[in-house]
């Protein structure tokens, strides 16, 4: 089989590499994100509409919807339209993004290869992208719900999955941690807690629900809860690594701006060595987690292995 999206064409317990897994969610969630943008257009007007449709259409890896579509096939999904839900998980990263990248946050003018949403527009007009993009995950959720045919209780539950990662509990309470921890020195628990919030919250929910939208039982949901625990601490750990370690040309942002903004990282906390250490062990412990509870573990393992050992 070569690593190529026009090849899968498997059943949902065949495991398939990371770089195939990231292509087809890049080419199926970019799809599905383009036409979203030409709808918000239409429904946003002026200058706020197109902003909207050029978050919308930023390029990325896609990590969080390529652990969507291994969680849903790890439980016996088979539908392509699981790759509205991942489009979902997508847009609420966006928002995290556009507001991440605000001068008030982390003050940033590259994301992704291109300038960031206040860049190409404004601050104002980027402020209320972000938080418009939240309601339009909503609708991009409903109509994931609706084309997999799933009933109402579990599309309520999704939803409160979602946006509880992407709300005060999760993403907004830890990168309220993360400003409160600038130029003060966390130790490892105090990182923990931030990043359990900042970025795992989301990585998390983008297990839980691929799981969820294959109706999985209980004990498997809560399986897939414990991997991407453990995934969403190695993804920042090694984004760690990386702002030490790559260029901005890699990174497709600024390296190097956690030291330029004196954060406490893990590589200020442990040094780069024992950070891919830690990542490892993480990563290994996600695989775990789904070995103990009886899930195939190959593409979800596949993707813990890249999240550690990526250059990007």
């Amino acid at each position: 089989m070569s690593d190529t999206v026009s090849d899968v064409s498997l059943s949902p317990a065949e495991p398939l590499s990371a770089p195939v897994l990231l292509a087809e969610a890049r080419e199926r969630v970019d799809a599905l994100l383009g036409a979203w943008a030409e709808r918000i257009q239409t429904i946003v007007p002026g200058r706020t509409g197109e902003a909207l449709a050029y978050a919308l259409n930023t390029p990325g890896k896609r990590v969080r919807p390529a652990l969507v579509i291994a969680a849903y096939r790890s439980m016996g999904g088979m539908s392509p339209a699981i790759a509205a839900v991942a489009a979902a998980i997508e847009t609420v990263h966006t928002y995290s993004l556009v507001h991440d990248d605000l001068p008030c946050m982390d003050d940033d003018d590259l994301r992704r290869g291109r300038p960031t949403t206040h860049r190409a527009f404004d601050v104002p007009t980027a402020t209320r992208v972000g938080f418009l993009l939240v309601p339009v995950a909503g609708l991009v959720l409903s109509q994931a719900a609706q084309d997999l045919c799933l009933p109402p209780p579990v599309l309520g539950r999704m939803a409160g999955e979602l946006f509880q990662a992407g709300g005060i509990e999760g993403m907004v309470g830890g990168q309220w941690l993360d400003l409160e921890a600038e130029r003060n020195q966390l130790d490892l628990q105090g990182l923990i807690a931030v990043h359990r919030g900042k970025t795992g919250a989301l990585i998390r929910a983008a297990c839980v629900l691929g799981g969820m939208a294959a109706e999985a039982p209980p004990d498997a949901v809560a399986a897939l809860r414990r991997y991407g625990e453990e995934i969403g601490l190695a993804f920042q750990i090694a984004d760690d690594v990386l702002d030490v370690t790559a260029t901005s040309a890699q990174l497709g942002k600024t390296a190097g701006r956690d030291a330029q903004l004196e954060k406490s990282t893990y590589v200020s906390v442990l040094g780069v060595q024992q950070a891919r250490a830690e990542a490892a062990a993480h990563a290994a412990q996600a695989i775990t987690n789904l070995e103990q509870a009886g899930i195939p573990s190959g593409s979800l393992g596949a993707l813990a292995q890249y999240i550690v050992s990526r250059e990007s």
